[in-house]
C-alpha cells in the first residue's frame, strides 16, 4: 500500500511539473502559447497515475476484507472459549472480551455494508448483522442459564442453538465480503412468482421485435415453472377458498392464452401478413394481461393473509401464557402453550414463504427469507427456554432468558409489519429513495474551531428507550409519506415542506439505529434545528393557505400556531448546551421526542389541508392567487446519498452500546 501511494504521488507530481505553465518560456513568434511540449511524458505519467490509483483502491479493499476476516476469527475463538467455560467468574471475564470484539466486528461490517453496491449483498449483510446483534443478548442469558443449571438438558439445547446460529451468520458475512461460497457452490438466486412473471412477460413482449429469438418450448417451460410456484398458494391451508379458486382459474386461463399466442406466433413465422401481426399483438396483450391478473391475485392472497396473522398475533397471548405458566412451574400448561406456539410458528413461516413470492424486489425477497429463518429458529428456542423456567420456576436468570427470546419474537413480528408495508409500496409503485433534506456542518468549514465531540455510550435501558422512540418516528414518516402521495399537486409548497420534514425525521430515526448520515449527537442536534426551521416554513405556508380557504380557517390558523410553538421548543432544546453522558442522552431523547410530536401534528395537518383545498376547488372552480413563496424554497443539502429505505429499515444498529454496557453481569 505504501509503495502504491508513493507511485501515485510521483505520477501526480510528474504531471504537475510537465503542465506547469509558469515554469515554461513561451515563444511569441507565432502568437501561440505552448502549454507543454512533452506530450508523450504526460500520457505516460497519466497512465502511471491511473494504474497506481487503481492499485491503491484494490489494496485498500483487500485490507478491509482482511480486517473483517481477522475480526471474525477473533470472535469465533472467543466464542469457543465461552462455550466451554464452567465458572461464572470466568464467563464474565471472557464475555467482556467477546463484547469488545463484537463491537469491532459490527463497525467493520457496518462500514462494508454501506460500501456495497449490490443490493442483494447489502440485504444479506443486513440480515446477518441483525442475527448477530440479537443473538449476542441471547447468548448472554442462555449461557448464564446453562451455568446456573448445568444439568438441565433444555438449557443446554437453548444455548447450543444460539451458538450455532451465530456461527452461521458469521460465515455468511465472510461469504458476502469475499464473494465466495463454501466448497465452490454457486449461489442459488431465490425464485419467486413475481420474478418469473416479469421474465415471462419480457420474453412474450420481445416477440414484437423478433419472432425467432426463442422457441415455443422455452415459453411453455417458463409458464409451467410459474404455475408450479402458484401451488404454494393453492396447496396452503391458510389461503382463503376465494383466492384459491381465482388463482386456479387464472392459471387455467394463462395456459389457454399461451396456446393461442403460440398458434398465431407460428403462423406469423411462416407468413407475416398484416392481419396475422395484428392477431399476434392481440395475443401478446391478452397473455400479459392474464399474467398481470395472476400477479395481482397472488399479491392479494399473500398480503391479506399477512395482515390478518399480524393483527391476530399482536397481543402475544401465547408468549404471556408461557411466561406465567413457566413461573408457576406448570409443566402441563407449558406443554400445551408450546404446541400453540408451534402452530403460530408454522403460520408465520408459511406467511413469509408466500410474501417472498410477491415481494417485488430481490432485497425484499432476501428479507422475507431472513424472517422465515428467524421464526423457524426462534420458536423452538422459546420453547426450550420456557421448559427450563418450568423446571426451575424460582430461577431469575431462567425467567430473564425467556424474556429475551420472547422479545426477539415480538421484534420480528414488528419488523414484519414494516416489511408488509414495503411490499405494498413496491406493488403500488410508491417505492423510491427519499429526497435529501440535510444540512450537516462540513468538516473544516463551519466547525473548524469546535472541539470534536466524544461519542457518548448509552446503557441498555437508554438504548432501548431511544430505539422505541426511533421506531415511532419511523412509522410517522411512513404515514406522512402516505398522506403527501394523496395530493394531486406534488409541487404544492405544503407537500414539499412535509416531504422535507419526513426525510429529516427519517434520518433521525436512522441515528437511533446507529446508521445513516447522522454520525454524532452534534449531527442529530443540528438536524433537529433544520427540521424545526422547515416546520416554521410550513407554518408560513399554512397561514398563506388560510387566506385562500373559507371553511375551517380558525382551525387551520390554530394548528399553524401550534406548529410554530412546537418548532420553537425543538429549536431551544437543540441549541441548549449539554455536558456529560446523562445530560447528552436527555437532550437526544428530548429532541427525538419533540420531533415525534411535530410529526404527529403533521400527520393531522396534511389531510386537513388536502380536504380544504379540494373543497375550495370544488366550490369556486379556482383558488385565490397564492403569494410568492420562492424565498422559502431555499434548502441547503449535502451531496451524500440517501440510504434506501428497505436496507435501513431492516438493517441493525451498532453493537457498541448494546454489548459494552451490559452492567448486569454480576454473579448473583
Amino acid at each position: 500500500m505504501s509503495v502504491a501511494c508513493i507511485e501515485a504521488r510521483r505520477a501526480g507530481e510528474t504531471i504537475a511539473q510537465l503542465t506547469d505553465v509558469a515554469s515554461l518560456d513561451h515563444p511569441e513568434s507565432d502568437s501561440h502559447i505552448t502549454i507543454f511540449t512533452d506530450k508523450t511524458g504526460v500520457v505516460k505519467a497519466a497512465r502511471l497515475l491511473l494504474s497506481s490509483v487503481t492499485k491503491v483502491l484494490v489494496l485498500a479493499d483487500r485490507i478491509v476484507i482482511k480486517q473483517i476476516i481477522t475480526s471474525r476469527n477473533k470472535v469465533l475463538a472467543t466464542m469457543d472459549q465461552l462455550e466451554k467455560v464452567s465458572s461464572f467468574q470466568e464467563f464474565v471475564q471472557i464475555f467482556s472480551q467477546f463484547g469488545n470484539e463484537m463491537v469491532e466486528f459490527a463497525h467493520l461490517t457496518g462500514d462494508r455494508q454501506n460500501d456495497l453496491k449490490d443490493e442483494k449483498k447489502k440485504a444479506r449483510m443486513a440480515a446477518s448483522r441483525a442475527v448477530l446483534e440479537k443473538c449476542t443478548m441471547m447468548l448472554l442469558t442462555a449461557s448464564k442459564t446453562c451455568l446456573r443449571h448445568p444439568d438441565c438438558e433444555s438449557a443446554r439445547i437453548n444455548k447450543d442453538g444460539v451458538f450455532h446460529r451465530m456461527r452461521l451468520a458469521l460465515e455468511q458475512v465472510i461469504e458476502i465480503v469475499t464473494d465466495s461460497r463454501p466448497n465452490g457452490e454457486n449461489e442459488m438466486a431465490p425464485i419467486s412468482i413475481y420474478s418469473g412473471i416479469k421474465e415471462f412477460k419480457n420474453k412474450v413482449e420481445g416477440l414484437r421485435e423478433n419472432l425467432y429469438f426463442l422457441s415455443k418450448e422455452n415459453l411453455s417451460t417458463m409458464l409451467e415453472v410459474i404455475l408450479e410456484h402458484t401451488e404454494d398458494f393453492t396447496d396452503s391451508a391458510y389461503t382463503s377458498h376465494e383466492h384459491r379458486e381465482h388463482i386456479l382459474e387464472l392459471s387455467k386461463q394463462a395456459k389457454m392464452e399461451l396456446e393461442q399466442l403460440v398458434s398465431v406466433w407460428m403462423q406469423a413465422q411462416n407468413q407475416k401478413t398484416k392481419d396475422l401481426m395484428e392477431d399476434l399483438e392481440v395475443a401478446i396483450l391478452k397473455t400479459c394481461q392474464c399474467m398481470n391478473d395472476l400477479k395481482r391475485e397472488v399479491h392479494s392472497a399473500a398480503t391479506s393473509l399477512a395482515a390478518d396473522l399480524l393483527k391476530y398475533h399482536t397481543d402475544h397471548m401465547v408468549l404471556k401464557a408461557l411466561k406465567i405458566t413457566g413461573v408457576e412451574g406448570n409443566l402441563e400448561a407449558v406443554a400445551e402453550y408450546t404446541c400453540k406456539l408451534s402452530e403460530q410458528k408454522e403460520q408465520l413461516v408459511e406467511m413469509c414463504r408466500l410474501l417472498r413470492h410477491v415481494s417485488g424486489t430481490e432485497p425484499l425477497e432476501i428479507t422475507c427469507i431472513h424472517a422465515e429463518d428467524t421464526f423457524q429458529v426462534t420458536g423452538p428456542q422459546i420453547i426450550s427456554a420456557a421448559e427450563t423456567l418450568a423446571l426451575h420456576p424460582s430461577s431469575k436468570i431462567a425467567k430473564e432468558n425467556l424474556e429475551v427470546f420472547c422479545e426477539a419474537w415480538e421484534s420480528q413480528l414488528s419488523d414484519m409489519s414494516l416489511l408488509l408495508r414495503e411490499i405494498n409500496d413496491v406493488f403500488e409503485g410508491r417505492r423510491g429513495e427519499k429526497r435529501v433534506y440535510l444540512s450537516l456542518p462540513r468538516p473544516g468549514k463551519h466547525n473548524a474551531n469546535l472541539k470534536a465531540l466524544k461519542p457518548v455510550k448509552l446503557d441498555t435501558e437508554e438504548q432501548a428507550k431511544i430505539a422505541k422512540l426511533g421506531l415511532e418516528l419511523h412509522l410517522l414518516t411512513s404515514d406522512v409519506d402516505s398522506e403527501t402521495e394523496k395530493w394531486e399537486d406534488q409541487e404544492n409548497e405544503i407537500v414539499q415542506h412535509g416531504q422535507g420534514m419526513s426525510s429529516m425525521a427519517y434520518s433521525m430515526y436512522l441515528f437511533t439505529r446507529g446508521e445513516g448520515l447522522l454520525k454524532t449527537t452534534q449531527d442529530l442536534f443540528h438536524q433537529a434545528e433544520i427540521f424545526a426551521t422547515e416546520g416554521t416554513k410550513l407554518a408560513s405556508a399554512l397561514h398563506a393557505l388560510s387566506d385562500q380557504v373559507h371553511d375551517d380557517k380558525p382551525l387551520l390558523l390554530l394548528e399553524a400556531e401550534k406548529l410554530i410553538s412546537m418548532c420553537k421548543q425543538l429549536q431551544v432544546t437543540a441549541k441548549a448546551s449539554a455536558q456529560g453522558k446523562s445530560a447528552t442522552f436527555t437532550k437526544v431523547d428530548a429532541c427525538i421526542l419533540k420531533t415525534r410530536n411535530v410529526m404527529t401534528l403533521l400527520c393531522q395537518l396534511l389531510p386537513l389541508c388536502c380536504k380544504l383545498l379540494r373543497k375550495t376547488k370544488a366550490g369556486n372552480g379556482c383558488l385565490k392567487p397564492a403569494p410568492p413563496w420562492k424565498e422559502d424554497k431555499i434548502r441547503t443539502t449535502t451531496n451524500a446519498r440517501t440510504p434506501e429505505r428497505r436496507v435501513d429499515t431492516f438493517g441493525i444498529k451498532s453493537l457498541e452500546n448494546h454489548v459494552t454496557n451490559m452492567t448486569f453481569l454480576e454473579s448473583k
